[in-house]
Protein backbone atom coordinates (compact mmCIF):
# COMPACT_ATOMS: atom_id res chain seq x y z
CA UNK A 1 0.00 0.00 0.00
CA UNK A 2 1.15 3.79 -0.14
CA UNK A 3 3.16 4.66 2.33
CA UNK A 4 4.90 7.97 3.22
CA UNK A 5 7.31 8.41 5.45
CA UNK A 6 8.83 11.67 7.52
CA UNK A 7 11.61 11.63 9.61
CA UNK A 8 14.08 14.21 10.73
CA UNK A 9 11.67 16.61 13.08
CA UNK A 10 13.25 17.90 16.39
CA UNK A 11 13.57 21.09 18.54
CA UNK A 12 16.10 23.85 17.23
CA UNK A 13 16.73 27.20 18.05
CA UNK A 14 15.58 30.46 16.07
CA UNK A 15 18.31 30.50 12.79
CA UNK A 16 18.67 26.89 12.77
CA UNK A 17 18.24 24.39 10.30
CA UNK A 18 17.01 21.05 10.28
CA UNK A 19 16.53 18.72 6.87
CA UNK A 20 13.34 16.56 6.83
CA UNK A 21 12.82 13.35 4.54
CA UNK A 22 9.51 11.62 3.51
CA UNK A 23 10.19 8.12 1.79
CA UNK A 24 7.87 7.16 -0.60
CA UNK A 25 6.33 3.42 -1.24
CA UNK A 26 3.71 1.44 -2.93
CA UNK A 27 3.46 3.74 -6.01
CA UNK A 28 4.74 4.99 -8.86
CA UNK A 29 7.17 7.51 -7.85
CA UNK A 30 7.81 9.10 -11.55
CA UNK A 31 5.83 11.73 -12.73
CA UNK A 32 4.02 12.76 -9.54
CA UNK A 33 4.17 15.83 -7.46
CA UNK A 34 5.47 15.32 -4.12
CA UNK A 35 4.49 18.33 -1.40
CA UNK A 36 5.46 19.60 2.08
CA UNK A 37 2.84 20.90 4.18
CA UNK A 38 2.48 22.37 7.93
CA UNK A 39 0.06 22.82 10.53
CA UNK A 40 0.62 25.03 13.87
CA UNK A 41 -1.90 24.43 16.34
CA UNK A 42 -4.88 26.06 16.11
CA UNK A 43 -4.16 26.74 12.09
CA UNK A 44 -5.26 25.19 8.88
CA UNK A 45 -2.82 23.28 7.32
CA UNK A 46 -0.34 25.27 4.80
CA UNK A 47 0.98 24.23 1.81
CA UNK A 48 4.71 24.79 2.18
CA UNK A 49 6.11 24.25 -1.50
CA UNK A 50 6.46 21.36 -4.16
CA UNK A 51 8.79 18.97 -6.35
CA UNK A 52 7.60 17.49 -9.41
CA UNK A 53 9.41 13.83 -9.36
CA UNK A 54 10.10 13.56 -13.14
CA UNK A 55 11.55 17.23 -13.80
CA UNK A 56 12.84 18.60 -10.17
CA UNK A 57 10.76 21.25 -10.76
CA UNK A 58 10.05 22.83 -7.29
CA UNK A 59 7.54 25.60 -6.39
CA UNK A 60 7.28 27.02 -2.85
CA UNK A 61 5.52 29.72 -0.75
CA UNK A 62 6.53 33.27 -0.29
CA UNK A 63 7.32 32.82 3.60
CA UNK A 64 9.73 29.95 2.78
CA UNK A 65 11.44 31.29 -0.44
CA UNK A 66 15.21 31.47 0.14
CA UNK A 67 15.42 29.76 3.47
CA UNK A 68 13.72 26.33 2.54
CA UNK A 69 14.52 23.99 -0.42
CA UNK A 70 12.54 20.79 -1.73
CA UNK A 71 15.10 18.20 -3.02
CA UNK A 72 14.99 14.87 -3.85
CA UNK A 73 16.78 11.28 -4.69
CA UNK A 74 15.19 9.37 -7.15
CA UNK A 75 16.70 6.31 -6.90
CA UNK A 76 15.65 6.26 -2.92
CA UNK A 77 11.99 7.61 -3.28
CA UNK A 78 12.82 10.18 -1.19
CA UNK A 79 12.17 13.84 -1.07
CA UNK A 80 13.46 15.96 1.69
CA UNK A 81 13.01 19.49 2.94
CA UNK A 82 15.77 21.44 3.86
CA UNK A 83 15.40 24.56 6.19
CA UNK A 84 17.29 27.47 6.86
CA UNK A 85 16.98 30.51 8.89
CA UNK A 86 14.22 28.81 10.97
CA UNK A 87 12.20 31.19 13.18
CA UNK A 88 9.13 30.49 15.89
CA UNK A 89 6.51 31.10 13.73
CA UNK A 90 8.44 27.83 11.23
CA UNK A 91 6.52 25.78 14.51
CA UNK A 92 4.46 23.16 13.22
CA UNK A 93 3.68 19.44 12.27
CA UNK A 94 5.72 19.13 8.78
CA UNK A 95 3.61 16.60 6.60
CA UNK A 96 4.43 15.09 3.32
CA UNK A 97 1.90 14.26 0.75
CA UNK A 98 1.82 13.11 -2.77
CA UNK A 99 -0.90 13.65 -5.85
CA UNK A 100 -1.07 13.13 -9.69
CA UNK A 101 -0.07 16.33 -10.36
CA UNK A 102 0.69 20.17 -8.76
CA UNK A 103 -2.13 21.90 -7.52
CA UNK A 104 -2.13 25.73 -7.52
CA UNK A 105 -3.15 26.58 -5.55
CA UNK A 106 -1.44 24.38 -3.39
CA UNK A 107 -3.97 23.30 -0.83
CA UNK A 108 -4.58 20.26 0.72
CA UNK A 109 -7.54 18.78 -0.37
CA UNK A 110 -5.66 17.92 -3.76
CA UNK A 111 -3.55 15.60 -1.63
CA UNK A 112 -4.78 12.01 -1.70
CA UNK A 113 -1.76 10.42 0.07
CA UNK A 114 0.16 11.45 3.29
CA UNK A 115 2.40 10.36 6.00
CA UNK A 116 2.03 10.82 9.60
CA UNK A 117 3.91 14.00 10.29
CA UNK A 118 6.96 14.74 11.88
CA UNK A 119 7.45 17.63 14.48
CA UNK A 120 9.52 20.91 14.29
CA UNK A 121 9.62 23.31 17.28
CA UNK A 122 11.78 26.45 16.75
CA UNK A 123 12.66 28.34 19.99
CA UNK A 124 13.26 31.98 20.06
Amino acid sequence: QVQLVESGGGSVQAGGSLRLSCAASGFSYSNKCMAWFRQAPGKEREGVGTIWTGSGTTYYIDSVKGRFTISQDNARNTVYLQMDSLTPEDTAEYYCAAAPFCPRPLVARSFRYWGQGTQVTVSS
